[in-house]
């Protein structure tokens, strides 16, 4: 079985309680040999960090999801310092910046998107300086807000690195992303009916700039489309992103656990 890794699942979610043992064991028979439980909040980041503990293929990343950020204390950058200090906390996030849905789309006024937005940036900075104070990289949500986010991340782009996880942006886009030294993942979304811009995207990104992820439960591939989505379906994921790098398997693998191997050193 060739070995991968989901480098973005939401393992702490309630989806998983009832079947835990089971996914894990599914993932292990897909060959998915190491996971990453991603953060949305403090409480989620402890929730991660119990998991990797209890779990040897199990690592976390600790941080405040965007769409979270109105309900985060003004300063988290402590409390933040001290999950990352785990040994089993392998980056910072998810973090980043998030217009999808702002407050004036449920009947809010321009001021309330302005504070929102604010909110978001306040809480995305914090997250940038203690991932450059602790020496650990950063996974970037990003939805409809790319430029703002780009901009708030080039004083760091020296500091710290970034994953752009769950990438679905243009070819340019990814070429920004790549110039800066940072990466891009791809998730189910590659196997869509719908998803030739990913695959046009998968093509255009070389080998050792991105990883493989479920953002599970979201995004399930094809055949699972529709369904909760786990670890497992890195395997169908890899199948399709290998067929439209025109590589097997194994250079898959090689390449993109060595890639997740020196973005989360800690996971090594």
């Amino acid at each position: 079985m060739t070995p991968f890794y989901d480098t973005h699942a939401h393992l702490d979610y309630d989806d998983y309680q009832s079947d835990f043992a089971d996914v894990l064991a599914r993932a292990q028979a897909a060959g998915i040999t190491k996971i990453i439980s991603i953060a949305t909040d403090l409480a989620s980041s402890r929730r991660a960090l119990a998991l990797a503990e209890k779990h040897d293929q199990i690592f976390a990343a600790v941080g405040w999801h965007p769409s979270n950020a109105h309900e985060a204390p003004a300063d988290i950058r402590a409390e933040l310092s001290e999950l990352a200090r785990h040994p089993k906390a392998v980056a910072i996030g998810e973090c980043g910046l998030d217009y999808y849905r702002l407050p004036s789309a449920s009947g809010g006024s321009a001021a309330d998107d302005l504070a929102y937005k604010k909110k978001q940036a306040d809480i995305f900075q914090q997250q940038l300086e203690v991932a450059a104070e602790m020496q650990l990289n950063c996974v970037i949500h990003q939805r409809s807000s790319f430029d703002d986010l780009f901009a708030q991340v080039q004083p760091f782009a020296t500091k710290t690195r970034g994953v752009f996880h769950c990438f679905g942006e243009s070819i340019e886009r990814l070429e920004k992303i790549l110039a800066l030294g940072w990466l891009v993942s791809y998730t189910g979304i590659v196997t869509f009916k719908n998803g030739q811009n990913i695959r046009d995207a998968v093509a255009a990104t070389p080998l050792d700039r991105f990883m493989l992820e479920t953002d599970c439960p979201y995004l399930a591939p094809v055949p699972h489309r529709g369904k909760r989505g786990e670890p497992a379906f890195v395997k169908e994921i890899s199948e399709t992103v290998a067929q439209v790098k025109l590589c097997s398997l194994d250079a898959l693998s090689a390449a993109t656990c060595r890639v997740a191997h020196d973005f989360f050193p800690k996971m090594r």
